[in-house]
């Protein structure tokens, strides 16, 4: 089961990747005291309206993506932390256009699972295997008051040199990525 928002965010950005995706955008808002609305957007392979009710069943899985795995738990698991927090979910998906995953929870709700370590969350995902663009969106609001960064793959990559597969470079991204969370607010 997962443990924190950032979980979820990870198993869902993995799912656009394997799904063929060139280009994953995570917006990611927190209403400080509120709430926090995430919205995944995918130009992958797309779903079938038939496969796209399956995908919201725990005991279905295409078989193609993990080929050992009988169950596919990620999306029950997040609609269910969702609807216990008094949040919203949606996914929509075309065949051949890609997906679009969007979900909130309430942080007043006392069963919203902590947020976790969003910084981790997005560099485990720009260190994922592929030629794919990851567009991360961040804000924070507060008290009226908005503070946002954007951070994109293709990016920090080469502001690393054009690697992001030795410890040194991955030191330097998730500073560069923690620090942008230092500064919002």
């Amino acid at each position: 089961m997962h443990a924190e928002i950032a979980d979820f965010l990870v198993d869902c950005l993995q799912n656009s990747v394997e799904a063929k995706a060139s280009k994953v955008i995570l917006n990611y808002t927190e209403y400080v005291g509120d709430r926090i609305e995430v919205e995944i957007i995918d130009n992958g392979c797309g779903m079938s309206p038939e496969i796209l009710k399956k995908v919201q069943d725990p005991f279905f899985t295409d078989g193609t993506k993990h080929v050992k795995r009988k169950v596919g738990l990620g999306v029950p698991f997040l609609m269910q932390a969702v609807s216990l927090s008094g949040g919203q979910f949606n996914i929509e998906s075309e065949v051949g256009k890609g997906t679009k995953f969007s979900f909130s929870f309430d942080l007043k709700n006392i069963d919203t699972p902590p947020q976790g370590d969003l910084s981790a969350a997005v560099l485990q995902t720009m260190m994922f295997d592929g030629d794919f663009e990851f567009e991360f969106n961040r804000a924070q609001i507060i008290g009226g008051k908005e503070n946002r960064y954007t951070v994109l793959r293709t990016e920090l990559i080469e502001a690393l040199g054009g690697d992001l597969s030795d410890a040194s470079s991955i030191k330097l991204a998730k500073d560069f990525l923690r620090s942008q969370e230092e500064d919002l607010i």
